[in-house]
């Protein structure tokens, strides 16, 4: 249970880095604490999709992986995101809150795919810091 309190809340904090940094990647909310309850739910529906679905993606895509040498995990790191961002899109009446990737949903296109594969990179590279900070037993083996 603490494993996934803590996976939800880097989620979090990765989401709303690549949000900052990565121009097109939409994470729009006020700050109110009912928003960030939102944001949270997001955060929760990421990890959700990267634990359940990502690695069996991965399984399918391992031959293309040996071919293209691991370049196929940013592919499967950006549908991941785009995935999250069609549920958010469809469950955006009970949220209210606004989520896209370079436009996707609605809209489908080369700009979403490139916004999605530079947001799932800064998301990997601030969600991988995290955890190597706050669960320093990865990094001895324990």
């Amino acid at each position: 249970m603490i494993d996934l309190l803590l996976k939800v809340a880097v989620n979090a904090v990765a989401l709303l880095v690549a949000a900052n940094i990565v121009p097109e990647f939409k994470l729009i909310f006020h700050n109110s604490p009912d928003d960030w309850f939102k944001v949270a739910v997001i955060a929760l529906l990421f990890a959700l999709v990267n634990s359940y679905l990502k690695p069996i993606l991965k399984v399918l895509a391992m031959p293309i992986g040996f071919l293209t040498m691991g370049l196929v995990a940013f592919v499967i790191n950006a549908a991941m995101l785009l995935g999250t961002a069609w549920l958010v899109g469809q469950a955006h009446d009970a949220l209210n809150i606004t989520f896209s990737v370079g436009g996707f949903p609605p809209h489908f296109g080369y700009e979403a795919i490139g916004v999605a594969v530079i947001a799932s990179i800064v998301i990997s590279v601030v969600a991988t810091i995290l955890d190597l900070v706050l669960v320093p037993r990865k990094v001895f083996g324990l």
